[in-house]
């Protein structure tokens, strides 16, 4: 998936009619100071760091300012912040608006329905994550109709907007839709959608875009989302590779079996970091180009977990003892293997030749990897 930051968000909203503050992108505090001193962006104003992260006013990543000299200093202090392990390099001005209330508004995917959803709460400005589940209004989406009439009455009493703001939700929801549609998007969100005076104005835009579809938008081609560097030579190479915080690297085969790893060494009190999924591959080359990709996070200790169907176990240990003589002394960790199904006994072998052993107990193994890491977190 593509993450775009606020302000494309926000270039997507444009196209389709749904009202934005007044505001233009900035990097560097003299450009957000000529913005301002020339009226491109009224004052009062807000000054927003571009990022993917959320939580950004928590983190002071939003700050308001009154003129110009005020607008240049926050731009400063917020060019300057790493937020969320992410360097700001772009801000968003906008013009500081009259707000009567803060809704929420998105339309995503429900994977368990199968069809999209038009999420909608009275509670907007804060992650829909926290708010109770008896303050959120869901409604399927017939995607061959669309948004009907009456799901959009239906979305007006949630929100228990009338009069004016009742009407702009009503053209609003169409072009939401028309943006989640056109735009290949997974999420399509406006959180706050703010009351101002009889209208409605998107305050911020989330917008993820489905990849598989990037063949149809080559104007996101050049978009960095939110991927370490490891994760975008793992996606050049078609590596499922996915970096997380912790300190237990996993390679696994197949998304079912690479999920329950994680939740196994978590049952013990592992911190899974680095998680690869080798998928059906039975090229060993392949494989001890995923293992040394997983050696540049340089985790305390990897598990290795091998249910062999269409990946043989021997082709893996074939890769994994490759890649383990091209790790630096200095760089190796320890190695829990289990290897179980299509030609174990001869992965088996090949492990033990190398000196690494297979333990075929799931618990047992996960156990192992967790004290090899330091002990439970």
């Amino acid at each position: 998936m593509v993450k775009l930051a606020e302000w494309r968000g926000k270039e997507i909203f444009r196209k389709y009619g749904i009202p934005l503050p007044p505001g233009r992108v900035v990097r560097s505090p003299e450009e957000a100071e000529a913005a301002a001193r020339s009226g491109e962006v009224p004052l009062p104003c807000v000054v927003k760091a571009q990022v993917l992260a959320g939580g950004r006013a928590k983190g002071g990543a939003v700050r308001f300012a009154n003129t110009p000299p005020e607008v240049r200093t926050a731009a400063a202090a917020i060019l300057g912040l790493e937020f969320k392990g992410e360097k700001v390099r772009e801000l968003l001005l906008e013009g500081k608006l009259a707000i009567a209330r803060e809704l929420y508004v998105s339309i995503t995917l429900d994977r368990s329905l199968r069809l999209p959803i038009l999420i909608t709460s009275e509670q907007g400005g804060v992650e829909i994550e926290s708010v109770p589940d008896a303050a959120i209004d869901r409604q399927p989406i017939d995607p061959f109709p669309g948004l009907a009439a009456y799901e959009r009455r239906a979305a007006a009493r949630s929100l228990r907007l009338s009069g004016g703001p009742a009407k702009a939700l009503d053209g609003l929801l169409p072009a939401l839709w028309r943006a989640f549609q056109a735009e290949d998007a997974e999420l399509v969100e406006i959180n706050p959608l703010a009351v101002v005076g009889d209208g409605l104005v998107a305050l911020d835009a989330k917008v993820i875009i489905e990849d598989d579809a990037a063949f149809r938008h080559p104007e996101y081609a050049e978009i960095r989302d939110d991927r370490t560097p490891l994760e975008e030579i793992a996606r050049e190479k078609e590596i499922a590779f996915v970096q997380l915080d912790g300190n237990i690297g996993v390679i696994a085969n197949g998304a079912g079996l690479t999920m329950a790893t994680l939740d196994v060494l978590k049952e013990f009190g592992g911190n899974p970091g680095v998680f690869l999924d080798l998928g059906g591959t039975d090229d060993p080359k392949k494989v001890t180009e995923a293992f040394l990709l997983m050696a540049q996070a340089k985790p305390k200790a990897v598990f290795l977990n091998i249910f062999g169907g269409v990946t043989r176990c021997d082709t893996v240990a074939r890769g994994l003892v490759d890649a383990m003589r091209q790790v630096p002394d200095a760089d190796r960790f320890p190695l829990v293997a289990r290897i179980r199904g299509n030609n174990e006994k001869e992965g088996v072998e090949i492990l033990r030749a190398a000196g690494i052993t297979s333990v075929p107990d799931l618990k047992a193994s996960a156990q192992a990897v967790v004290a090899a890491a330091g002990g439970p977190a």
